[in-house]
C-alpha cells in the first residue's frame, strides 16, 4: 500500500474506521483514557485521511456503541465502550497470540451445516459472510468447516436461525483426507496472495518511506496485519506448502512492530489530548 497510491493505480489506504481501530487498539485500550477528536483529526492527518472522514467514522462508531462521548469545556472527547474494548482485545489476541501460522492443531474439525429457505436469502447471505469471517470454508453445499472447535452460538443467535442450523465437531477418516479437506475447502493461493502482497509492500529496507514518521507506519502496518490475519482461516502448517508465506510475513510483522513502537509512542505523546475516565 502506498500512502497517496499514485505509484500503483490499485492500491487503496484501509478504511478509516480500520484505521481507527489500530488507533484505538494501541492507545486507548487497557489506558483509562478518552481523546480529545482535534488531536484524533491531526493524528489522522499523517495518513491523509481528511478531518471530514475523521468526524463522519467517530460518530458512526458511538452509533454503533462503539465510542462514548465526553465532554470539557468545548472540547469533546472519545472513549471506549465495553463492547469496544471486547472487539478490540479480540484483535490483540489474533495478532499477538493467535498469530498467522497455526502450529498447534488437533486434527478437530468444526462443521456448520444449514438450510435455509429462498424466503430467508439475505439472512443466508449473512450467515456465509459470517462463517468466512469467523475462519469457515466450503466443503459443500450446506455443509462449512474450520480446523479446531469454533464457539458459533453467538453468530447463530444473532442471525436468530435456531432449528436452521447444526454444529458438530470432528475429525477426518479415510477415504478422506485431511490436505483434501484443506485444498477443496479453502482457496490456498488466494491467502497465500494477501500475504505476499503484505511482503512486497513491508519486507523492504525503507518500508513506505514518504511516511511522515513511524506513527504514520505503525497505525498502516498494523491495519494491514489485523486485516490479514482475520481473513486467514488459521489453517494446520502442516498441510500448507512448506515456503508458506505467513512464516515471513509474520516475523516481517513482528520485527517491524517492535522497531516503530518507541518513536510512534512519543509522536502519539506529543499530540494527543487525553482525559481520564
Amino acid at each position: 500500500m502506498t500512502l497517496d497510491g499514485e505509484d500503483d493505480p490499485a492500491a487503496q489506504l484501509p478504511r478509516p474506521q480500520s484505521l481507527m481501530f489500530s488507533f484505538l487498539g494501541i492507545y486507548v485500550l487497557h489506558r483509562g483514557v478518552a481523546v480529545y477528536s482535534g488531536s484524533v483529526i491531526d493524528v489522522f492527518a499523517r495518513l491523509n485521511v481528511s478531518e471530514e472522514a475523521v468526524r463522519s467514522t467517530l460518530a458512526r462508531m458511538v452509533k454503533r456503541n462503539l465510542l462514548t462521548r465526553h465532554r470539557r469545556g468545548r472540547k469533546v472527547y472519545f472513549g471506549l465502550t465495553p463492547h469496544a474494548a471486547d472487539v478490540l482485545k479480540d484483535g490483540r489476541r489474533r495478532v499477538w497470540e493467535t498469530g498467522a501460522v497455526n502450529r498447534d492443531w488437533d486434527g478437530t474439525w468444526t462443521l456448520v451445516g444449514f438450510s435455509l429457505p429462498d424466503s430467508r436469502r439475505s439472512t443466508r447471505h449473512d450467515l456465509r459472510s459470517q462463517l468466512i469471517w469467523n475462519g469457515f470454508g466450503l466443503l459443500q453445499n450446506g455443509l462449512w468447516i474450520a480446523p479446531g472447535e469454533k464457539d458459533v452460538t453467538d453468530l447463530i443467535a444473532s442471525l436468530e436461525l435456531g432449528d436452521h442450523v447444526t454444529v458438530l465437531t470432528a475429525g477426518a477418516f479415510k477415504p478422506t483426507e485431511t490436505a483434501d479437506l484443506v485444498r477443496k475447502a479453502f482457496d490456498i493461493e488466494r491467502i497465500a496472495g494477501r500475504y505476499r502482497a503484505f511482503l512486497t509492500q513491508w519486507d523492504v529496507p525503507r518500508p513506505l518511506p514518504d511516511a511522515p514518521d513511524d506513527l504514520a507506519r505503525q497505525l498502516l502496518l498494523h491495519t494491514d496485519w489485523l486485516q490479514l490475519v482475520r481473513q486467514d482461516p488459521h489453517l494446520p502448517a502442516e498441510h500448507l506448502p512448506p515456503d508458506w508465506p505467513a512464516i515471513r510475513a509474520e516475523q516481517v510483522f513482528q520485527t517491524l512492530a517492535r522497531e516503530y513502537e518507541t518513536r510512534a509512542a512519543e509522536h502519539a505523546a506529543a499530540i494527543l489530548d487525553e482525559l481520564p475516565v
